[in-house]
């Protein structure tokens, strides 16, 4: 059994290869951008690459390598049945809509005219977001009719950017007034990107669809929960002061006494429907207090999901303590392939 793992910073890759290492299961570093990929893996049982939605050699060809790894009768973390809808909003409202979860009322639009009548009669405020982005990127609250048909008419024409430099450097300023990041951070990073980025010169602007979610008042923070094989953590995560967004706000909370556990048993039932090895789900809830998922992801950021205080198995059961979810990643491959 050997395993082929892409290397790369930043993503999940060094801490599934400490755990080969440290367990002796057989891994070869694999280049996954290389034309000869397919060559790269004749000798590997499986594949392991923790690609991302914001490098546009990964949005270009990932998932399309997923399915050809497959193809080959090999394994891959993820796989095509936990990653074909990642980064995909319009795929993911179809998903859950079909296997009947607890989605929030979710509108999509391909059609101008179709948009313009269903605007007509909505109600306001709602969530607009474009189909790709994380951390509350491309998302923003809609409050009128007059709002909502301008932004008809953006998408239905010349499009909207994937990345917006001015948004995101108002989140790193407003790290740095909540001492969350410094202005030197800004400088190094940030300054670079806005003025000029590979991955945003490379990205199609987004248009010809229009998307919406019923907006859900009276939430101060959602509620993630991870799922991986046959366990499951969650973080719960504050909403920006001023604003409705949580997710990339920076603020946490890892307390078992903190969530509801409606939303893990939600979170393992919808996995086992998806077939899936890894899903992230962002919860709100209701004014009835039902728990409603936002949106779903398999990849997540590392170093803010280390302080989680403990962990659930299938039947509930909680295990308090440190844990490495990556190791989970690679169990479950190893199980796959025995």
């Amino acid at each position: 059994m050997k395993i082929g793992i892409h290397e790369s910073k930043g993503s999940f890759s060094k801490r599934w290869i400490a755990y080969c290492e440290r367990l002796s299961i057989q891994y070869k570093i694999v280049d996954c951008y290389a034309s000869d990929i397919v060559q790269q893996l004749s000798d590997c049982d499986a594949l392991m690459w923790h690609f991302h939605q914001e490098n546009y050699r990964d949005t270009l060809f990932a998932k399309q390598l997923i399915a050809s790894v497959e193809a080959m009768g090999k394994k891959a973390f993820p796989d095509i049945r936990t990653c074909w809808h990642f980064d995909d909003k319009v795929g993911q409202k179809y998903l859950l809509e079909a296997i009947n979860a607890p989605l929030v009322p979710t509108y999509i639009f391909y059609d101008s005219r179709d948009a313009y009548n269903w605007i007509k009669q909505a109600e306001f405020p709602k969530v607009f977001k474009l189909k790709v982005g994380a951390g509350s990127t491309n998302v923003r609250l809609v409050k009128s009719e007059k709002e909502a048909r301008r932004l008809v008419k953006i998408a239905f024409s010349n499009g909207f950017p994937v990345f917006d430099r001015w948004n995101n450097l108002r989140e790193r300023y407003r790290k740095v007034k909540e001492g969350k990041d410094d202005f030197m951070g800004i400088l190094k990073k940030d300054l670079v990107v806005f003025l000029s980025s590979q991955d945003s010169k490379m990205g199609h602007p987004q248009k010809g669809y229009l998307y919406f979610q019923d907006f859900i008042e009276g939430n101060d923070s959602d509620t993630r929960i991870i799922v991986i094989g046959d366990k499951a953590f969650a973080m719960k995560r504050l909403v920006r002061k001023g604003d409705f967004r949580a997710s990339g706000s920076g603020n946490f909370k890892y307390e078992k006494e903190e969530f509801d556990e409606r939303c893990i048993k939600i979170a393992f039932e919808t996995t086992e429907k998806i077939k899936a090895q890894c899903v992230a789900y962002d919860f709100v809830f209701d004014q009835s207090g039902n728990p409603l998922i936002l949106e779903i992801s398999y990849g997540f950021k590392i170093k803010v999901y280390d302080p989680c205080t403990g962990y659930w198995d299938k039947d509930m059961n909680w295990y308090p303590g440190n844990f490495i979810p990556q190791e989970w990643m690679v169990e479950l491959m190893v199980k796959n392939l025995k």
